[in-house]
């Protein structure tokens, strides 16, 4: 089928440039339209710098040419952030810097159970095998579980002499350094802290350790919308976060909470993207047979519906939970599927933060005052 090219803007008239008022061809945001048969090109300049505008600017053109003009077109759209210049005014980063810490990821779920702590154990490792220097922060004050699953809980950490000043050395295993508070309790001990006493252990295990030079810093939150959330980005610029959920409704919803804390005016935290966890069940007898217990793609649906990106699917497989009970994350056995499905969420998540720090000032860490950013209730 040849597309018309008229149809093409005509279907483009109907999708308001993000930040501005009108459609994206009356402002002059299309910049060229190339017709090859049934195979579309769209060249468009957008003032908005996010990575959430442009990922939304593409699925829409997308989506109005598919349902306009010919739904089976083969489409591709380059888009160029045209942001202006404000030379006068820099972010001020209102936290302590970590010296040496590059990136700065926080790993967040809205749900408890969804295998957020799993997913960051073996985002860690994977990017180690990658040739990258990583750090873990566990921040799950209340139930931490890195010391497990990197076999590492006997283990405590030293103090070194960094400049006059005695430091905390992370325990190192796999490539990945690591700090929790699990490594300062007794196994049958339970954590019972308020708030502040939760907020200045973190910031001990965050500004009293000698972490030296990292790529990636991973922190593994507590599930939930809560204080540790509010604490961790006072005390720090954090890069970006990945939320992980399973595909059931229940999962979600609380995962779409958790997108929005981010995505608050007063805390700002670019949102990197979604994983699927548990996205299907294959047994080892076959490995071709996948069974949606979950639910189907629901995690994928999510992020379409947020716009955010998705950066992929893990299958719940029997040998991803009884590799971190041992303390090797699953993500260290070659040649697997499960090496494979880690591999490509470690490469969309690296692409997203590149993506992010090329098209996104950085984060500034917050300030909170009063009840703004800590609730539902809206700022005035």
């Amino acid at each position: 089928m040849m597309i018309d090219k008229k149809e093409v803007l005509k279907a483009l008239e109907s999708i308001t440039v993000p930040g501005e008022g009108q459609n994206m061809v009356e402002s002059g945001a299309v910049r060229n339209i190339q017709i090859f048969g049934d195979e579309v090109e769209v060249d468009i300049t957008i003032k908005n710098p996010s990575l959430q505008a442009r990922k939304k600017t593409e699925v829409e053109i997308l989506k109005a040419i598919h349902r306009e003009v010919y739904e089976k077109a083969k489409i591709k759209v380059n888009i160029k952030v045209d942001a202006p210049a404000t030379p006068s005014k820099k972010n001020e980063i209102k936290g302590k810097p970590i010296p040496g810490i590059q990136n700065i990821i926080a790993v967040a779920s809205g749900k408890g159970g969804v295998g957020k702590s799993t997913v960051t154990a073996n985002l860690a490792v994977t990017l180690a095998k990658m040739g990258f220097k990583v750090g873990l922060l566990d921040a799950d004050i209340y139930g931490p579980s890195m010391p497990i699953m990197f076999d590492v809980a006997q283990e405590k950490p030293l103090a070194v002499n960094v400049d006059g000043k005695s430091k905390m050395k992370p325990v190192e295993n796999y490539g990945v350094k690591l700090l929790s508070i699990g490594f300062f309790t007794q196994p049958n001990q339970a954590v019972i802290w308020r708030g502040p006493m939760a907020s200045k252990a973190l910031n001990q295990m965050i500004f009293d350790a000698f972490w030296g030079e990292i790529d990636f810093m991973l922190l593994d939150l507590p599930p939930g919308t809560g204080d540790i959330h509010l604490s961790i980005m006072q005390a720090m610029p954090v890069t970006g976060a990945v939320v992980v959920s399973t595909p059931q409704e229940v999962a979600l919803a609380d995962a779409r909470k958790g997108v929005a804390m981010f995505q608050q005016d007063s805390i700002n935290v670019p949102v990197l993207g979604i994983v699927e966890n548990m996205a299907y069940f294959t047994p080892a007898e076959l490995p071709e047979n996948k069974y949606y217990i979950f639910g189907k793609e629901g995690a994928k649906y999510l992020s379409e519906d947020l716009n955010v990106p998705f950066l992929g699917e893990i299958p719940l497989v029997q040998s991803i939970r009884e590799a971190g009970d041992v303390g090797r994350p699953a993500a260290l056995q070659t040649a697997t599927p499960i090496e494979a499905a880690f591999e490509e969420l470690t490469k969309n998540v690296v692409q997203q933060v590149v993506e992010r720090n090329e098209n996104i000032p950085p984060t500034e860490a917050i300030k909170i005052t009063t009840m703004a950013g800590c609730s539902a209730v809206k700022k005035k």
